[in-house]
């Protein structure tokens, strides 16, 4: 929006909003859509780099826009310190709506306030009603004027004066259609109403995937499998053996199902990824209790030193880390879940970690009824996205009726017939892609193997066995190509002296051009994709 009235963007262009190839992501960013000066990204990162560019350019002021939401990041407390200290001359204004995703800080974090705690540095802070302009300009001024740190902090509620928007969190992003049509409506916009109308959805124009069921949501499947898992006990043995903790991003976890019918282990707490995962781990630290931990795998990055101190203080974590790969990320690159693999950061020796992608709605019902009473750190990964049921050759559930899930155990999907022409391992989005493209080749007669590899940082021996000396084996991730499976699966083969005759790799490698299923088609990890990849391997 800035961008277009400063006119470095078409008006116009904003119906693309999030229409991939378009660049305009949820999250802009520098480089891709115009008129942006900085990736903002994730929460909690702006203020200590604005830090950065204020001692950059000494005499200038410097203003970084807030809100409630980032100021709760370690990061930001941080950064109050260094420009106390050093009298940077940074302005802050920040949007204290008092609401996020899940609900009102000023409910589920009482204490925390952000006039107070910016005051607490010894930041120069004003609070003012951020929908009295002169009060804000007044306001603004005198931060500007004023020489060192400054914040202006706007209490006001989210998306003043839209009916069933204003003071929730469905303002966090575009409003809905539905309401902005009611919105402008009322006051005689019928041309507006008529332009946002005639805005058309995309989708994915594959059309039906070959061995694909119904579609359904992993991330909600996880939420489902803990509140069938926890019914299962008494009110006294959860209170004595599990604690769950939010990191304001239950709803889209799923892990806010369990709030309503277990409050007693349920902790509401705030964005604060760091700190959540070490409450969590602290809890299990004793044998027989474990910690539930649960945001988006983007935010994994951040707390990769904690897990370090879990696993030396032997604690017993299940982590749940949705929005995972990039398919359907419209927040782009920075919402981008695809380091996971740098969570098996532990030594040979150390405290045990399991790393799984399972690939449909049924295969996490398994895996969770096995990993939940599993001892040591336990990462569960899920798509935003909905991913379809795998379906055997027969069309009934691959992980239907009698699987039993197996830590560490490969599953072959598809045989390949008497002689395949190679093998390709996938996980994850990726496999139901990978299925179509395998089953599309079958039509054509090439015959190629396909084995799901949920369990990440495990060798499956029966694998290694197989693919060795095969005609080819082709990875297949939704996970960043230079730190993924492929990476890892390189190096066992070699000690172990399995080669296939060729080998490649098809991972997340380039940056986001925006959208939601257009990532997976720009990654090149989509199924035409792997069918040329499989033929240049032939």
């Amino acid at each position: 929006m800035i961008a277009a009235l400063r006119g470095d963007l078409e008006p116009t262009a904003l119906l693309n909003y999030r229409r991939g190839g378009c660049g305009l992501p949820g999250h802009p960013e520098l480089g891709m859509t115009p008129g942006v000066q900085f990736s903002s990204g994730r929460l909690g990162h702006m203020w200590p780099f604005v830090n950065g560019v204020a001692m950059a350019n000494p005499g200038k002021a410097v203003i970084c826009l807030g809100s409630d939401g980032s100021q709760q990041e370690g990061n930001d407390d941080e950064a109050a310190r260094l420009a106390v200290a050093k009298n940077l001359n940074v302005k802050l204004v920040i949007d204290d709506n008092d609401i996020t995703i899940t609900g009102h800080p000023s409910d589920y974090l009482p204490g925390f306030d952000c006039l107070k705690n910016l005051q607490g540095h010894n930041m120069k802070a004003e609070q003012v009603d951020g929908e009295d302009l002169a009060a804000v300009f007044a306001s603004l001024r005198n931060a500007v004027t004023f020489d060192g740190p400054a914040a202006v902090v706007c209490r006001r509620k989210m998306a003043p004066g839209i009916e069933g928007v204003e003071g929730t969190h469905t303002g966090h992003d575009v409003v809905p259609v539905a309401r902005a049509i009611d919105y402008l409506g009322k006051r005689g916009h019928k041309e507006a109403i008529e332009v946002l109308k005639a805005v058309q959805k995309t989708k994915d124009p594959h059309g039906a995937y070959k061995g694909a069921g119904d579609y359904a949501a992993m991330r909600g499947a996880v939420g489902d499998a803990l509140v069938a898992i926890l019914s299962k006990m008494t009110k006294e043995e959860r209170v004595k053996t599990v604690m769950a903790i939010d990191s304001d991003l239950g709803s889209s976890t799923s892990l806010a199902k369990l709030q309503k019918p277990f409050p007693e282990i349920f902790q509401h707490s705030g964005i604060m990824e760091r700190g959540n995962f070490s409450a969590a781990a602290g809890f299990g630290m004793e044998k027989g209790k474990q910690g539930i931990f649960s945001t988006f795998a983007a935010f994994l990055e951040m707390i990769i030193s904690e897990i370090t101190m879990a696993r030396l203080n032997f604690s017993n974590v299940l982590c749940h880390f949705s929005h995972s790969g990039c398919d359907d990320m419209a927040d782009n690159t920075c919402h981008f879940g695809i380091n996971n693999m740098f969570a098996d950061n532990g030594l040979s020796d150390g405290h045990e970690t399991r790393l799984y992608f399972p690939a449909d709605v049924k295969q996490v019902a398994a895996l969770m009824n096995v990993v939940y009473h599993m001892p040591g750190l336990r990462f569960v990964f899920t798509t935003r996205s909905k991913t379809p049921l795998v379906l055997k050759e027969d069309g009934t559930p691959f992980y239907g009726e009698g699987f039993q899930f197996v830590p560490g155990k490969d599953d072959l999907i598809r045989t390949g017939g008497d002689a395949p022409k190679g093998y390709v391992i996938a996980f994850g989005d990726a496999l139901y892609r990978a299925l179509d493209a395998v089953e599309t080749l079958k039509e054509q007669g090439i015959h190629v193997g396909l084995i799901n590899k949920t369990t990440l940082n495990v060798v499956d021996e029966a694998t290694m066995r197989l693919v060795n000396n095969a005609g080819f084996l082709l990875i297949v991730e939704p996970l960043n190509a230079a730190t993924g499976l492929a990476s890892k699966f390189g190096t066992w083969m070699l000690k172990r002296g399995v080669c296939p005759k060729k080998f490649d790799n098809i991972g997340v490698s380039i940056e986001g051009t925006g959208g939601l299923w257009e990532h997976a088609y720009h990654q090149g990890y989509d199924s035409p994709s792997i069918q040329k990849a499989i033929k240049s391997l032939l």
